[in-house]
């Protein structure tokens, strides 16, 4: 399971000129099921991205999760981070979960994230979205779960 995290001042995804899901300050959350990904994984994913530290402190320094700041997570699934491009230019996508696996499992990972964290929105699994964000700082860190 991949997932790249922007730290944001706010974000929202629009489906159709519609706004479906959207966070002030938090995390923005790309997720990408992939092949042999397992419950387990989004677990730890969930687990790490809960208690990641990289909200500013009163001395400026990342010390602070998600959790601490009472920040948003707003998850989209995105399998395009599963792309391999090593063999030429068009992206194979070989990696990324069967589509019924991989809803199943961001179905799973919004329903434990939504069971832990009080402010969780989402884009709609499959769905052509337009992703507008404010990133903070900026910060963008890549997760692998293995």
């Amino acid at each position: 399971m991949k997932a790249i995290v922007q730290r944001v001042a706010s974000a929202r995804v629009d489906i159709a000129g519609q706004t479906v899901g959207a966070i002030g300050a938090g995390l923005l959350v790309l997720l990408c099921a992939e092949r042999g990904d397992a419950d387990a994984m989004a677990d730890r994913m969930l687990a790490k991205l809960l208690k990641l530290r990289i909200f500013s402190d009163e001395a400026g320094k990342m010390n602070r999760s998600v959790q601490d700041i009472g920040g948003g997570l707003l998850v989209v699934s995105q399998f395009t981070l599963a792309a391999d491009v090593s063999g030429g230019n068009r992206p194979s996508f070989t990696q990324a979960a069967a589509p019924d696996e991989g809803r199943r499992l961001y179905d799973y990972f919004v329903d434990r994230a939504r069971a832990a964290h009080p402010v969780v929105a989402t884009g709609e699994f499959g769905a052509d979205m337009q992703v507008h964000l404010v990133n903070d700082g900026p910060v963008t860190i890549p997760l692998q779960m293995a």
